[in-house]
């Protein structure tokens, strides 16, 4: 790989991924600071990152998008639970509209990034792979990093060690590799999960021309499953009386305050709510359908995220004979199939560990403050945007429980520029939150799915109070953010401040706060 001699570029803001939380991003500061050079690395060759990247089969949202949507772009087509590439089309539409097209650069992967305290600048060290092109490094210095590049690997996915794999004779794929047009038709599939992935591939997989002969969903442990329309029409009642902008508009307050409502209700009352669940899936159900082995989980309602399904395509696919639902431990696959700890043995002709995915903060980029390692594990969300100890370095962080990811994506872009804005008015370079030592955490995520359990330690702590504690609803962080900039926890300071005379105490310029 060659390093290019070339003087490092110079950037006011770089945005790292160009997917709904980087495009979203890119378009609010555009908007902002027209006279700002913004620069936005994507090292996929498409915009759309998780809709560009996921391509198995039926992969669709499992939040509506008219809250997944952005504010300022209304979502126009009729489904309100989206397959992945009208999303991603939304997003290359969004880009277009909003002239993010010319910022962002493709094939650019960050590989490494360093502050200087005494430039008051990030130099990002960027792997340029174009496809045809020698792969080279570049380097660009940027006073401000905005984190858009999700919290899971790209690379890979997570797959369990199964004893016997190397025995099965047919194919094992993950949904996140998925080949493109593979021919599972007429084939027996088994998928191993109970996750959003494997509750929408298991419809998609038994309908159409090439669907499989039958889909088997095994799994360890139930998942809650929730019916939602996949049409939304009060929504269309919206759009059509109030028009597309106002009745776009109506319909995310609608939606923003029937999800904190009914998320409110389970967690508050999760034996209602789990009684609710049983009911509606027992409806969904043929009579005497074993709901109690598939769909009674052992841990209450939103201590791991909801499944949902539109239209309740997936309960009907097990009515209708085309599915099914296993429930046990893998003892080991075989040749034709997989062997459960009861002795049952699945036929499968096609294997899919739909098994979840590997948690990974920025993309895995090594981050140096002066010189020192960073350690995300270490730090503490400030805002649920700002890390403490990283400088200049904020990050899109959705929510996870009582609305859509992107609603945070928009509440962050407005607050980082109003911190930027605040900044420049008071000739400050560097601004960085800084934790009380010894200070209680707890975990990022208030979910305890095996995604999330099994790499907490690779992601940043939360504060048990305000502000280092992750609000998990738009009402919560909406309130929060009108407030100021600055408080004691953020440390401000200029180039100038940092000259600190040898008489002067080792911290004096650190302590330089907002007024």
């Amino acid at each position: 790989m060659a390093r290019s001699s070339a003087p490092p570029e110079s950037a006011d803001i770089v945005i790292i991924g160009a997917g709904v939380s980087g495009v979203g991003s890119a378009c609010y500061l555009r908007q902002a600071f027209p006279g700002k050079k913004i620069v936005v690395l994507e090292g996929r060759g498409r915009i759309g990152g998780t809709w560009d990247l996921f391509r198995y089969p039926g992969v669709r949202s499992d939040s509506e998008l008219h809250t997944y949507g952005y504010e300022f772009k209304p979502w126009s087509h009729e489904h309100a639970i989206a397959d992945g590439h009208l999303i991603r089309e939304y997003l290359e539409e969004t880009a277009a509209e909003n002239d993010i097209d010319a910022l962002i650069r493709y094939h650019h992967q960050v590989v490494s990034a360093d502050w200087s305290s005494a430039e008051g600048v990030w130099t990002l060290r960027v792997e340029v792979a174009v496809p045809g092109e020698k792969t080279r490094t570049v380097a660009i210095k940027t006073n401000w990093v905005y984190g858009a590049s999700g919290y899971y690997r790209y690379d890979e996915g997570h797959t369990p060690q199964f004893e016997g794999r190397e025995d099965f004779a047919g194919d094992i794929l993950h949904p996140q590799f998925w080949p493109e047009d593979y021919d599972y038709a007429g084939k027996r599939v088994v998928v191993i999960g109970s996750g959003a992935t494997a509750i929408t591939m298991v419809p998609a997989m038994t309908t159409g021309p090439g669907a499989a002969a039958h889909v088997t969903m095994l799994q360890r442990t139930p998942t809650y499953v929730m019916t939602l329309p996949r049409v939304d029409k009060v929504a269309k009642f919206l759009y059509r009386t109030l028009g597309l902008e106002r009745g776009y508009a109506a319909t995310r307050i609608k939606n923003v305050w029937r999800d904190f409502l009914f998320v409110g209700y389970m967690l508050k009352f999760p034996d209602s709510g789990r009684k609710l669940m049983r009911q509606q899936t027992s409806k969904a159900l043929p009579d005497g359908y074993a709901v109690d082995t598939h769909f009674n989980p052992p841990y209450k309602p939103w201590e791991q995220r909801l499944c949902m399904t539109p239209d309740g395509d997936f309960f009907q696919a097990i009515s209708e004979g085309k599915a099914s639902v296993a429930t046990d431990t893998i003892d080991r696959f075989t040749a034709t199939g997989i062997r459960l700890a009861s002795g049952e043995e699945i036929p499968a002709d096609v294997i899919v560990t739909a098994t979840g995915l590997n948690l990974r903060m920025f993309g895995g980029i090594p981050q140096t403050v002066d010189g020192q390692q960073f350690d995300i594990g270490d730090s503490v969300t400030y805002r649920g945007m700002l890390l403490s100890g990283l400088p200049n370095w904020s990050f899109a962080f959705g929510y996870t429980k009582y609305s859509s990811w992107t609603m945070k994506v928009g509440l962050t872009a407005q607050y980082v520029i109003q911190l930027i804005r605040h900044m420049d008015a008071h000739g400050y370079d560097k601004v960085v939150p800084v934790a009380e030592p010894g200070m209680a955490t707890e975990p990022l995520l208030d979910l305890n799915s095996g995604y999330v359990t099994r790499t907490a330690d690779a992601l940043p702590k939360q504060g048990v109070r305000l502000p280092w504690r992750m609000l998990t609803s738009y009402q919560a962080d909406k309130k929060l953010l009108k407030g100021p900039v600055g408080d004691d926890h953020l440390r401000f300071s200029s180039a100038n401040d940092r000259r600190v005379p040898p008489t002067a105490t080792p911290d004096a310029a650190s302590k330089v706060r907002v007024p």
